[in-house]
């Protein structure tokens, strides 16, 4: 059987944003109020103070990976 390979398909853009934050739990809440009151852009900023504008509707999904998830290369998983 073959190994298990994560696979990030973004349907309504044609790539992803992807930056560290310190407070996810902040991000998550930002994005939640955004798409229930219809917000047309989201502000986002980084742990270097980037600020990023992300237009709300234009979200496919949302991946959030912790700091305890080892890190790795190529295709292979590690516990």
């Amino acid at each position: 059987m073959a190994e298990k390979t994560k696979v990030r398909i973004a349907i309504a853009s044609a790539r992803e944003l992807e930056f560290d934050v310190e407070d996810t739990d902040a991000m998550v809440n930002a994005l939640e109020e955004g798409l229930a009151a219809g917000t047309e852009i989201v502000w986002l900023t980084d742990i270097k103070g980037t600020r990023h504008g992300v237009r709300v509707q234009s979200i496919a999904y949302v991946e959030i990976e912790g700091e305890d998830r080892a890190g790795g290369v190529g295709f292979g998983m590690s516990d």
